[in-house]
């Protein structure tokens, strides 16, 4: 992806839509338009899936929440968002191989009764997916429990329920979504800020006044329509466009600690069905370590970055501890993450704890301003499809949706055991070898291409870890990565798995990012202390 090459279109060409949001729906639009036939530009203020999109559970699934609150409490608002996710979750998987795969989870029980309770509900789920796709689920005893996960403390354990979810790299599924847009004739930038909107004589929007973020130049994008996918934010762009508008959404903020892979010792995720605030809690192996959350509190402050704070790490290593004979402490955890839900409010007084995760296109009469709002990750290609169904018929146009069947960029020809062959020959690590398999697919050769120009490129960032120099060069040339945090934290994703490792591989990062990028010296320093201040500050936040 040439940015430059993008800015330049952005600037001279005149679209049928301009998408403002690079996250999961702004992407999953901007797919879905291009292969409808519809000329589509494609901008976020920061980098893509730079919020929400990257800060997830790193689940795909229906919500075995919210298909207990739709018995529980009555609530069949939530069976539809628990359809709508198990529908979802085959496709998101089918479509990027690389990037997504089922999850085995295991729910650990103390009682019959306990078992019985969760064994009845999780069969109603495998019932509800109506999937083949996925193994079914089924109850474990004590034993098959300890053969999977050996560190569960069986003096306390009855038993344990199974069931399969789909896992998937968040914030690379979002940039092969924007890859393959882009391969449909998507202009696509990041670090392009909407500033307001200029009308035409009816009222109806017709152009973004925007800034390149990296330039501080200013221009204006030309559409006829604008479609607002920004999250959290979309109140925001609502009211540049028409402040009169009432505030739609709420943001819930939502964290998770990451601790190492021991913390477990298994391939298999645990759910942890009740907690104290009325939650579930997931803890899920990730990119060699173990990813524990989340939690759900309101969030006034949506200017803010959202991050890992220590009531907040005591709160989930808590919840945690009574399930395994050797309880984590605060100084094993390893990063951690905030996230911003864009939750859909219609009232104010409601806990963010009791709204869905449903989503709504808006369309404003007066501006044609569209909005899609709230809605969940399982969910992008759906929350898409709906938008530019409303789009279309706003434009009386009526041209299928592709998306189901459409491979996302690395997911053709993808063969997981194409790690044997490149380990073999390029003579690199198996933990290498798979890595670069799981994060590019078909295309990892494309990286490695460039081990073959420059032999230093096969070095490792840092030794333990099986992340390539050639990476960084790849990111910079290819995806867009402009800043270090746009490598570290989204391009791979050690920023949320390792923040010692992190600033240990920071001035290697920067030095390549530098000569690619053409910095001076001066702002290659700039990058390495700004980001060095940020990640000392989230290490500060967490630890209290």
């Amino acid at each position: 992806m040439n940015r430059s090459e993008n800015i330049r279109r952005l600037k001279t060409e005149t679209f049928d839509l301009c998408i403002i949001g690079g996250g999961a729906s702004g992407s999953g639009c901007a797919l879905d338009a291009a292969l409808r036939g519809y000329k589509v530009a494609m901008i976020d203020k920061k980098d893509f899936a730079s919020e929400t999109s990257s800060r997830s559970t790193k689940l795909i699934h229906g919500g075995v929440r919210y298909l207990e609150q739709a018995f529980t409490k009555l609530d069949f608002a939530q069976l539809k968002q628990v359809r709508h996710g198990l529908e979802e979750r085959r496709i998101v998987i089918k479509n990027a191989p690389h990037l997504a795969r089922p999850l085995a989870l295991l729910t650990p029980v103390f009682s019959l009764i306990e078992g019985l309770y969760y064994s009845i509900g999780l069969k109603m789920y495998d019932w509800f997916a109506n999937d083949d796709t996925l193994p079914k689920g089924k109850w474990l005893s004590k034993k098959e429990v300890m053969a999977r996960m050996p560190t569960l403390d069986k003096n306390k354990l009855h038993s344990a329920v199974l069931y399969y979810d789909g896992q998937h790299d968040d914030a690379r599924y979002c940039l092969a979504i924007v890859q393959s847009a882009q391969e449909q004739g998507v202009a696509v930038a990041n670090y392009v800020g909407v500033r307001g909107f200029e009308k035409d004589s009816n009222g109806k929007l017709s152009a973004a006044n925007v800034r390149d973020e990296l330039t501080e130049e200013n221009f204006s994008i030309k559409a006829r329509l604008f479609i607002n996918c920004t999250g959290t934010f979309a109140d925001q762009v609502r009211h540049l466009a028409n402040p009169e508008l009432p505030a739609r959404i709420r943001p819930s903020k939502g964290v998770h600690v990451v601790l190492p892979y021991e913390t477990l010792n298994s391939t298999d995720a645990m759910l942890i069905p009740k907690t104290s605030d009325g939650r579930v809690v997931f803890a899920i192996p990730f990119e060699g370590q173990l990813v524990v959350g989340t939690t759900d509190t309101e969030f006034k402050d949506g200017t803010q970055e959202p991050f890992l704070e220590k009531k907040e790490v005591d709160f989930l290593l808590g919840t945690l501890r009574p399930y395994l004979k050797k309880p984590p402490k605060p100084e094993d955890v390893t990063a951690g993450f905030g996230g911003l839900r864009p939750l859909l409010a219609a009232d104010p007084t409601k806990s963010t704890k009791g709204l869905t995760r449903d989503h709504e296109v808006e369309r404003d009469a007066n501006t044609n301003l569209v909005s899609l709002l709230g809605g969940k990750w399982t969910t992008y290609r759906l929350m898409a499809k709906d938008t530019l169904d409303e789009v279309e018929e706003m434009l009386g146009q009526k041209n299928p949706c592709l998306t189901a069947d459409h491979l996302l960029a690395g997911g053709e020809n993808f063969n997981y055991d194409a790690w044997k062959f490149i380990q073999k020959k390029y003579d690199l690590g198996e933990d290498t070898s798979k890595h670069l398999v799981l994060k590019y697919g078909s295309r990892a050769d494309n990286v490695l291409g460039l081990t073959q120009e420059d032999a230093a490129l096969a070095e490792r960032l840092v030794t333990r870890l099986p992340y390539l120099k050639a990476e960084v060069v790849y990111a910079a040339r290819h995806e867009m990565a402009v800043t270090p945090r746009d490598f570290l934290a989204r391009r791979i994703r050690l920023e949320i798995t390792d923040w010692d490792a992190t600033l240990e591989c920071l001035p290697t990062v920067c030095d390549l990012m530098g000569r690619e990028l053409g910095w001076d010296a001066a702002t290659e320093r700039r990058m390495t202390n700004d980001y060095t201040a940020l990640v000392r500050g989230f290490q500060r936040e967490a630890e209290g």
